[in-house]
């Protein structure tokens, strides 16, 4: 039964995604944000301590205050070795958390039945996507902790310089907005370079995983130096992109450093200065130059965390545009038509080459479809398998129109097995049951549609039988060999519907002549439609249709054809 569909995908931005990367980790956040406080705050404490010991202990000449003093030192190092360690731990916890989370989301917008995700993308893109955008936006909540923290140090510094002196307190607290507005200014640059980086980084990926899934047929086509001249060009963008991003960062960081040595220098001239004048006291001198040095920390982890945030509001930016792509299909809520009996119904459909194509298929028929031009039966299967929605026209299933119906839920009553299926790593069994259950019952399915589509030779020339590895996208198998695994897989997965694209094009005339006696067999009762032109397909099916950009040119059974149609027999005998 047909249901109702699924939530479509909304629009999302990318401040949106970064916000949510963050609120979504709060409490690791804001436990790593108190504990590298507290480490930055103890940091900023050790050079009053030691001023404090200069004034104090080693003044006076008193072992018991230089040994209260060292011990009050060792505690305050002690704690703030713990704040670091455990708010370290929490900072990234929460980073690989986000960017977890994050990769779910993008995995879940790929995988939804309305699609779109892919539009205009290749499938490397998406997988940078998923991989280094998704961990730099997660590296926003490592990144925030820190610059908390090193907020926290430059008050606490402050304080502290305004306790030995206004002047010195001041300076710090009036000194350093200007130095952070400094620091986000030079990192506006930067913010842009990294979204163009990214986007070249990920065509160059997606260049390279789609050369690399046709390496066989490269070399098949002596294809190999035009392959690596397109990666060269595309790999040279990506390389020039990546060094503007470089002399953007390296721009950045010497302003930051640059500015905060000065800034510190100025600090500690003036403390010198006030010692000088006997304003403060040498321990308080100690501890101005102490702070002054330990300003430039705090100074550089500021630096550190407006390069990050450029880099994540990129990322987050190129996130967003992935689970904001409108889907290719979309659902109403209208209910199915109850158990699906296989009765379909094309009307007036237009998409793509299609013009007007009416076409009905009986319940339980096993329709041929002979399709001369390819433009065409890739616009029909798009439609049947709803991985577009007509232009004009309807498809109906048992007088329910597909386009109102939840894609997952069309699909769990009409599957289309597309002519390049493709495999996945693992075993033959696994590959086969793909699409259908687990468990004994759902395996000795499998033995049988192996048989049916004659890949159980194939199961015995493998090591291991069914439960030998057929490697990564089928690669260990011949052409012939996985399209029976994938015809396999189609059966067992035993839709009322299904529709198969040129199953056995690379299956030699003993075996297609086998498996479409089976195919007979195995399918009887279920509509099965099969666009092909193979004899031996096509004189196994009830009724067999040409079908042009405009509508069935010609119907009948397939030896009625091949005798009294010359352009029939072109088409199917040549």
């Amino acid at each position: 039964m047909l249901t109702a569909a699924a939530p479509a995908t909304g629009t999302v931005t990318g401040p949106q995604v970064l916000r949510g990367a963050i609120s979504s980790q709060r409490r690791d956040v804001t436990l790593g944000s108190l504990l590298a406080s507290s480490h930055q705050a103890g940091e900023a404490l050790v050079p009053v301590i030691i001023g404090v010991v200069v004034d104090t202990a080693v003044g006076s000449g008193s072992t018991g205050l230089l040994a209260l003093w060292i011990a009050v030192l060792a505690v305050t190092f002690a704690g703030l070795s713990y704040s670091y360690r455990f708010g370290a731990r929490a900072a990234e916890r929460a980073a690989e958390n986000a960017a977890h989370d994050l990769r779910l989301r993008l995995t879940r917008r790929v995988l939804h039945p309305g699609g779109g995700a892919d539009a205009g993308r290749l499938s490397g893109e998406l997988v940078n996507t998923a991989t280094e955008d998704a961990k730099r936006v997660g590296a926003a909540n490592l990144v925030l902790p820190f610059g908390v923290a090193a907020l926290v140090a430059v008050l606490v510094s402050a304080v502290v310089l305004l306790t030995v002196s206004v002047p010195l307190g001041l300076l710090v607290l009036l000194g350093t907005p200007p130095l952070l507005l400094l620091t986000h200014y030079v990192s506006r640059p930067l913010e842009r370079r990294s979204e163009v980086e990214q986007e070249r980084a990920a065509h160059a990926s997606g260049v390279a995983a789609d050369l690399v899934a046709g390496l066989r047929v490269l070399k098949g086509l002596g294809a190999e130096r035009a392959a690596v001249d397109r990666y060269r060009g595309t790999s040279q963008a990506s390389l020039l992109a990546t060094l503007r991003t470089a002399r953007a960062f390296a721009t950045q960081g010497g302003v930051v450093e640059a500015s905060a040595g000065l800034f510190i220098a100025l600090v500690a001239l003036v403390g010198g200065r006030l010692a000088a004048d006997g304003a403060i006291s040498v321990g308080q001198l100690v501890a101005t130059v102490g702070l002054a040095l330990f300003l430039m920390e705090p100074l550089q982890v500021a630096g550190w965390m407006t390069l990050e945030f450029a880099q994540a509001r990129a990322s987050a930016t190129r996130i967003a545009a992935v689970l904001s792509s409108p889907p290719a299909v979309t659902g109403g809520a209208a209910p199915g038509p109850g158990p699906v009996r296989g009765a379909l119904r094309l009307r007036g459909l237009r998409h793509g080459a299609l013009r007007g194509v009416d076409l009905d298929v009986a319940p339980g028929e096993l329709l041929g479809i002979v399709v001369p031009s390819p433009a065409v039966a890739a616009a029909l299967l798009a439609c049947l398998a709803r991985e577009a929605d007509p232009e004009e026209g309807s498809v109906e299933l048992d007088g329910a129109p597909l386009v109102g119906a939840d894609p997952t839920a069309t699909r769990t009553a009409v599957l289309v097995a597309a002519h390049d299926a493709v495999l996945f790593a693992g075993t033959l069994l696994e590959n086969v049951l793909a699409a259908g259950g687990t468990g004994p019952a759902a395996e000795r399915l499998a033995g049988r549609m192996l048989a049916a589509a004659a890949a159980d030779e194939v199961a015995d020339a493998l090591p291991g039988g069914v439960h030998g590895t057929v490697g990564e996208q089928g690669g260990s198998l011949s052409g012939g060999q996985r399209q029976r695994v994938a015809l396999a897989r189609a059966l067992t997965a035993d839709r009322p519907v299904l529709v198969l694209h040129d199953p056995t094009t690379a299956v030699d005339s003993v075996t297609e002549a086998r498996i479409a006696g089976a195919l007979r067999r195995v399918r009887d009762g279920r509509t099965t439609l099969v666009v092909t032109t193979s004899p031996p397909l096509l004189a196994a099916t009830d009724r067999v249709v040409v079908l042009d950009a405009d509508g069935v040119r010609r119907s009948g059974r397939h030896a009625d054809l091949v005798g009294s149609d010359a352009a029939y027999r072109d088409l199917v005998l040549s």
